[in-house]
């Protein structure tokens, strides 16, 4: 991936891990456009991030992936790096179900859902432009599941089987990233769950190292060791993470 000189659209650029990697891209020459659920957390990213581009957009709504695409191609027609960020975990317990199908769909709808569906929304145009990149943020819970978040679990793992397949298809055209995080200090699943993650900036600048490296798939600390791990490494590091 050439990292400067792109025009690049982030969902879920607002916060967390979606905005560190949005500092870097800026510093390193790039136009960089977020976006997000919350205006005024888009808001307070443009203050801190100057120059930053904002949308608000709930990727996990169909007709808000397709409102976005229409804008994007308008405004930033030279698009060619999308990365797909947008996440949500929620704990559930699946023997005390209690709340209704929409609740545990969204997590579905906006971790895989959109992914996939703007990827093929932004392909027709990416194939056109130069350096074209897709990024798509995974999770080490890809490999080794942690049961408290099943469906989150199972999300990332199918956007990694995406992205071995998109990878396949594009080849040639298109380059396609998988990030896998390990636990990053981030608000994910809300506030303070996650302090005894990476800090973010840590692992911001990790991804930006192996990006430097040429890597397409990416992993940090745990996540890292994950991604290459036997059947045999991957059920003992799932009894291990899950017996704590």
């Amino acid at each position: 991936m050439h990292l400067s000189g792109n025009t690049i659209l982030i969902t879920g650029g607002a916060s967390g891990i979606g905005f560190a990697l949005a500092e870097r891209f800026v510093k390193a020459g790039n136009q960089v456009i977020v976006c997000g659920r919350r205006a005024h957390m888009l808001q307070e990213a443009q203050r801190k991030l100057p120059g930053l581009e904002i949308r608000v957009c709930d990727v996990s709504r169909e007709e808000e992936r397709l409102s976005l695409l229409v804008w994007a191609n308008k405004e930033f027609p030279k698009i060619n790096v999308l990365v797909n960020n947008a996440g949500i975990q929620q704990r559930v317990n699946l023997h005390q179900a209690t709340e209704t199908w929409r609740y545990y769909s969204q997590e579905i709808a906006t971790n895989l859902e959109a992914l996939i569906h703007l990827s093929m929304l932004f392909i027709p145009s990416l194939v056109s432009q130069n350096n074209a990149v897709i990024m798509n943020v995974s999770s080490g819970l890809a490999f080794t599941p942690l049961a408290s978040v099943p469906i989150y679990s199972a999300t990332k793992a199918a956007v990694h089987s995406f992205s071995m397949s998109l990878r396949h298809q594009l080849a040639g055209k298109v380059e396609v990233i998988e990030v896998a995080p390990p636990a990053v200090d981030t608000d994910l699943g809300g506030p303070g769950l996650h302090t005894f993650g990476v800090p973010v900036d840590a692992f911001a600048d990790g991804v930006f190292e192996r990006l430097k490296q040429g890597k397409t798939e990416i992993g940090f600390g745990t996540a890292e060791k994950a991604i290459r791990m036997s059947r045999d490494e991957i059920d003992a590091a799932f009894h291990m993470l899950n017996s704590r």
